[in-house]
């Protein structure tokens, strides 16, 4: 008489059509999803859909996005929710050569007023406008200009490579700073000439990330199979090194927003920006906070401590999504 044995628990279930039935909680024939539902999720998605999971559950990630999120907001919003304009000076008779009213010392001004009787929260709101401005437009720059660079060096490779890697070398041998303070001293005075100088300042930085991400790309079994079809050079760049190699530069994009922002803040601070005294940009704030430290601390602390924040802000957003599209990150 034979005895029939219940499966065990793991094990493929035989099935009258011969295939191994999926076992409880697992693949077919047993092999399960291995790393938990996070492992689940992302199988079968896109490098950037699995990225933006990790990126939801990375709580570094969320508090950088709701920080730069936030001073996105307040500036696109600065001419609702700013109570004065960005030129006004309401408070120009309560300003002393010794005082200067702070928080809560007058109706109307919750943080007190500037050395010129600007409202200091006013200033601030309308700061954001400028220094965030600046800083997307100078990195918006750099990376096309980068990009271009890189793109020429890795596509083509040979002459054109050395010839454009030396260029690079020469940037990059100058301090980023120094280098965008010589551009700006020679543009001239104003936000167009920060803008300009940072985004100079940051194309070697992606001309030699993007170079060096097609050329670990180009082995690839995929360009392999593209150029054995017969497709042009041009094709297989455009088509299918560049889409592929240009992760890391998006990464370094949101990086080098922050260290645009404080750039922007130190030309500014070193009067490179232009514009008048009174005009609203978080660093030159700073520059005319500097006489006044002794009798109002706080018009160098809270344009300091934006310019801190948002920092942080593009920081942990950055990194956390070059966490995210780490290969070896994504095999843990």
């Amino acid at each position: 008489m034979t005895q029939s044995i219940p499966p065990t628990s793991g094990a493929a279930v035989p099935t009258g059509s011969g295939t191994p039935a999926p076992a409880p909680g697992g693949l077919p024939g047993g092999d399960t999803a291995g790393g938990g539902p996070e492992r689940g999720a992302v199988r079968g998605m896109s490098v950037w859909g699995e990225a933006f999971v990790r990126l939801r559950r990375n709580p570094a990630a969320i508090i950088g996005a709701a920080i730069v999120a936030l001073f996105l907001l307040v500036a696109v919003l600065a001419p609702v929710i700013a109570p004065y304009g960005a030129l006004a000076l309401p408070g120009r008779t309560e300003v002393t050569p010794t005082t200067i009213p702070g928080p809560g010392e007058l109706a109307g001004h919750p943080l007190g007023l500037d050395r010129f009787g600007g409202d200091l929260l006013s200033k601030l709101i309308w700061g954001a406008q400028s220094s965030l401005m600046i800083g997307i437009v100078s990195t918006g720059l750099g990376l096309v200009g980068g990009m271009v660079l890189g793109l020429l060096a890795g596509g083509f490779g040979g002459w054109v490579d050395s010839l454009i890697m030396r260029f690079v070398d020469i940037l990059l041998s100058v301090p980023n700073l120094l280098l965008a303070v010589s551009i700006a001293a020679v543009l001239g005075q104003g936000e167009h000439a920060i803008m300009v100088a940072i985004g100079v300042s940051a194309v070697p930085i992606f001309a030699r990330l993007l170079r060096s991400s097609m050329l670990s790309q180009k082995g690839s079994d995929y360009v392999l199979a593209a150029q054995t079809l017969g497709l042009s050079r041009t094709t297989v760049t455009m088509s299918h090194l560049l889409p592929n190699s240009i992760g890391p530069v998006i990464v370094q994009a949101t990086l080098t927003l922050a260290t645009a922002v404080i750039d922007a803040a130190a030309l500014s601070f070193l009067g490179l920006g232009g514009g008048v005294p009174y005009e609203a940009e978080w660093g030159r704030m700073l520059t005319y906070a500097q006489a006044e430290l002794g009798i109002a601390p706080q018009l160098a602390f809270l344009p300091g401590l934006c310019i801190a924040i948002t920092a942080l802000g593009f920081t942990l957003l950055g990194e956390s999504l070059r966490e995210a599209l780490d290969p070896k990150s994504r095999a843990r």
